[in-house]
């Protein structure tokens, strides 16, 4: 599974994160490919919820 991947499993829309956050977008990406993705989830399970709120997949009110 690619980040890109991920991000669309857990909702986040990718490409909006990534616009306006491409430092923590690269950080991420780099620190998902290192490690299990439940790993990853587990560590960064509040940040998730937090960038989910914000680059919601398919919010089309932004």
């Amino acid at each position: 599974m690619t980040f890109e991947e991920y991000c669309i499993k857990k909702k986040i829309d990718s490409v909006a994160f990534f616009a306006q956050e491409p430092d923590r977008w690269n950080i991420w990406k780099v620190e998902f490919e290192q490690m299990h993705p439940n790993s990853f989830t587990e560590q960064k399970k509040f940040l998730i919820n937090e960038t989910r709120r914000k680059y919601l997949l398919g919010d089309s009110s932004k």
